[in-house]
């Protein structure tokens, strides 16, 4: 996709205080995410050339002339839709009240349809300023064809070409015209919320859970796997506090060994783990801990976030059920012992208001920072008491520790020599002991002495 000529990321794009929203709604497959890609300058929501990729709805950063504005990309609306379809126009509603102007796509090759016009009665009903983008007009003798869609009444159609960038640009300057003033700069703001990103295999009840806390309909719930596709951002209150929760598509397979919707899905969830500061991976309380919960508890971890794992439908599990999830917990989660673990149901509510609390203290100890004299004051007692079994008639020791960073706590080892990976894991194993590190993971790392040449000083000083 060629570049759209968004402004780029710098101190003259206004910044901070309330953004505005943008709608982007349209039947389905008229090449609205493909026009959200477009706004945004970036392939960032799902495409594909098959109607009904988009569930949710979507919010996403854009700019344009030195303005920020949230862009919300929605699934297609149908008038009278049933079971999950009906579930996706609502959601698309919700996207038109609560936006301050709405973009609607009609696809030019095809013209206005009955569901076009029903689509125009509804967004009449919102009160709310309408842009009508005629879509698809890929050419001049396309852009004729938009004349007839003047009987939306809607005023003058913008043709478009969303794929190869015709006409976004007067576009952009529309929405910006039709946008309301902006606020006034704030210095210093306060930090933004808590980055939370919601992940675990499909039907594990992530939406469920995500429409629990904010106390609403904010994702589409099915009982069919894979209702959502794309990251969705919500801004959450709990527990007095506000939180931005990612809801994200359900991991499946290995994004190498995924196609079409479900790759592009996989990289939104890989990405929404990697722009997050904590995950909570759910998992279903009622059924065996399986390969694909092990495989996005990997992804957190090795992504070096912050992890609380909830056991959710909760409601569901019997004294047998419990009995054995403990032998699978001691057995498939031994790797990460530390990791904060809360019981809940989604569906019910029990124990999600103990969700903000363990978020905190998993978050406290991805930043917590340990006084380097403190670390080596209690190293020393521990290698002291403990020391490195004998190699070779030798046995490395540990010179000196700092911690190099936060966010997850970092730490390394100067030696005398490498390391054996049990006394590592020991050494870890002790630091969490002593000093906590709840919902945390620890990055330790060895830095054997060099060995000088002949003539050089063999010894270091600690």
């Amino acid at each position: 996709m060629s570049e759209l000529p968004v402004a780029d990321l710098d101190s003259s794009v206004e910044s901070l205080g309330p953004v505005p929203v943008v709608a982007v709604v349209g039947r389905p497959n008229v090449g609205k995410s493909t026009l959200v890609n477009r706004i945004i300058g970036r392939r960032q929501a799902v495409v594909e050339d098959v109607p009904g990729v988009t569930r949710d709805r979507v919010p996403y950063d854009a700019q344009w002339n030195g303005r920020r504005f949230t862009v919300v990309d929605t699934g297609g609306w149908e008038p009278d839709a049933k079971d999950r379809a009906a579930a996706i126009a609502a959601q698309a509603e919700i996207a038109v009240q609560t936006a301050d102007v709405v973009v609607f796509v009609v696809d030019v090759t095809v013209g206005a349809t009955d569901v076009d016009e029903a689509a125009v009665r509804m967004l009449r009903r919102s009160h709310k300023p309408v842009i009508l983008v005629a879509n698809k007009a890929d050419n001049q003798n396309l852009e004729l064809e938009a004349v007839s869609l003047w009987s939306l009444g809607l005023g003058e159609p913008h043709t478009i070409s969303a794929l190869h960038g015709r006409g976004s640009g007067d576009l952009l300057d529309d929405i910006l015209n039709a946008l309301p003033s902006p606020p006034p700069i704030i210095e210093d703001g306060p930090r933004g919320p808590r980055r939370v990103a919601l992940v675990g295999r499909p039907n594990v009840g992530k939406s469920s859970l995500l429409n629990r806390v904010s106390k609403e309909e904010r994702a589409v719930v099915d009982s069919v796997a894979g209702t959502t596709v794309d990251p969705v951002d919500s801004l959450v209150e709990m527990d007095g506090e506000v939180w931005q929760f990612v809801d994200t598509a359900g991991l499946r397979k290995r994004v190498n060994q995924a196609s079409g919707t479900e790759y592009y899905a996989s990289l939104r969830t890989a990405g929404a783990v990697e722009a997050a500061e904590i995950a909570v991976v759910l998992l279903d309380a009622g059924e065996v801990i399986s390969e694909q919960d092990q495989r996005v508890l990997t992804q957190v971890v090795e992504a070096g976030r912050a992890l609380v794992i909830a056991f959710n439908k909760w409601d569901l599990v019997d004294e047998d059920r419990r009995f054995y999830l403990d032998k699978e917990i001691d057995r498939e989660l031994k790797r990460i012992p530390w990791a904060v673990r809360v019981n809940i149901s989604a569906k019910t509510g029990r124990a999600v208001d103990k969700l903000a609390p363990a978020i905190r203290r998993a978050l406290a100890s991805w930043e917590q920072r340990v006084p380097t004299g403190a670390l080596n004051q209690w190293l020393t007692a521990l290698t002291q008491a403990t020391p490195h079994p004998v190699r070779g008639g030798r046995a490395p020791r540990i010179l000196f520790a700092t911690q190099a960073g936060v966010a997850p706590p970092r730490f390394v080892l100067f030696t005398t020599g490498p390391l054996d990976a049990g006394y590592q894991r020991f050494i870890e194993r002790k630091l969490r002991e002593e000093f906590g590190f709840e919902g945390s993971p620890i990055e330790l790392s060895v830095k054997p002495r060099k060995k000088l040449g002949p003539g050089g000083r063999g010894k270091a000083h600690g």
